[in-house]
């Protein structure tokens, strides 16, 4: 198992998986050209993708999912909610199962149902069907209900959200209307309570915890790591705890054991 996060926050998602000869993507935030830069600083073939995944409808996660689909010749999964976007009106999508594992050669993938104001979005684990090495990929959630925990839970690498501050976001630019949104239970996980579900889901299996999700005006990487870093303190947690930025990319994040690679933060502007 190898993760790649190709960029992360308001303006663009994706997120690399690669399990057993597998690459799947997770969400295409990015239009073609700028997806195509990202996965070249991975040295990843943009046409070696098997599939891409969808957690959602909202821009910053769908937004380049058919014109890379159509360059590329992805297989495009996503819940009927999802699909019902106009951003995917002129690509072929395949309905994403929901609580129900389904394989993509090498991987094992499920998608569970998260709280967030989209239609019908999800989060997903992956696990690779030779080694067991799992990987959960959380972001986009207002409050960490069952489903998310199960997604955090007993995973080799965690990408999860801790998207702000929530003094910065009470004090910033954003009009009360947009605060709340942000702050409430199908919004975006504050770093407070994304500190709390790393703490209880990491494991002596945990290799990395990767923040993703950071906004650009109500956060900063050095506040969000601290809290973190805190909550683990006593916990099993031996790994390394990184944040995603919006305009790098980082990884390979690889499971405990394998032959170590340390993330690099890949300048793209």
């Amino acid at each position: 198992m190898k993760v790649w996060v190709l960029g992360s926050g308001s303006s663009g998602n994706a997120v690399l998986l690669e399990g057993d000869g597998t690459r799947v993507l997770i969400d295409a935030g990015f239009g073609p050209r700028a997806l195509a830069n990202r996965l070249k600083a991975a040295s990843v073939d943009p046409a070696s993708i098997d599939a891409c995944l969808l957690t959602h409808d909202h821009g910053d996660h769908i937004g380049g999912a058919a014109r890379c689909a159509r360059r590329w010749g992805w297989a495009v999964f996503a819940t009927d909610g999802t699909a019902q976007s106009a951003a995917l009106a002129d690509v072929s999508v395949t309905p994403l199962p929901v609580s129900v594992p389904m394989r993509i050669d090498g991987l094992e993938i499920t998608a569970l149902p998260v709280p967030h104001d989209a239609t019908e979005p999800v989060g997903f684990v992956a696990t690779t069907v030779s080694t067991g090495a799992r990987a959960g990929i959380c972001y986009d959630i207002g409050h960490a209900n069952e489903h998310v925990r199960t997604l955090c839970r007993e995973v080799d690498i965690l990408v999860l959200e801790a998207n702000h501050d929530e003094g910065m976001l009470w004090a910033g630019p954003y009009p009360p209307w947009l605060c709340q949104r942000i702050a409430g239970r199908e919004g975006h996980l504050n770093n407070r309570d994304a500190a709390a579900l790393a703490r209880d889901s990491v494991t002596t299996r945990t290799a990395h915890v990767v923040l993703a999700h950071l906004s650009a005006h109500n956060n900063t990487p050095e506040m969000a790591r601290s809290v973190v870093r805190s909550a683990l303190r006593g916990t099993p947690f031996k790994g390394k705890l990184t944040t995603a930025t919006q305009d790098g990319v980082i990884g390979p994040f690889l499971p405990r054991g394998a032959k170590f690679e340390d993330p690099r933060q890949y300048s793209l502007f």
